[in-house]
């Protein structure tokens, strides 16, 4: 007998009607896509940071050539 919760009071499916079962497998359904949503986010978050750090260097690299006046005729 699967059983899900709702406001922290378990409830079985199989008392459900028609109508509260499509409901239910509505809102796993939105459940699973917003998960796989967050998973995604947290793979950008980490394509970020690394572009990000890459930028960085790059840029620390412009302001070494900058700073050394015998690097900025390059």
């Amino acid at each position: 007998m699967p059983k899900f919760t709702v406001d922290g009071i378990d409830y079985n499916t199989e008392d459900l009607s028609d109508n509260g079962k499509a409901q239910l497998a509505s809102l796993q359904f939105l459940e699973f896509q917003m998960r796989k949503i967050k998973d995604e986010i947290a793979v950008y978050n980490t394509a970020k940071a690394s572009y990000i750090a890459g930028l960085k260097a790059e840029l620390e690299k412009s302001n070494a050539k900058v700073a050394d006046p015998a690097l900025a005729s390059e």
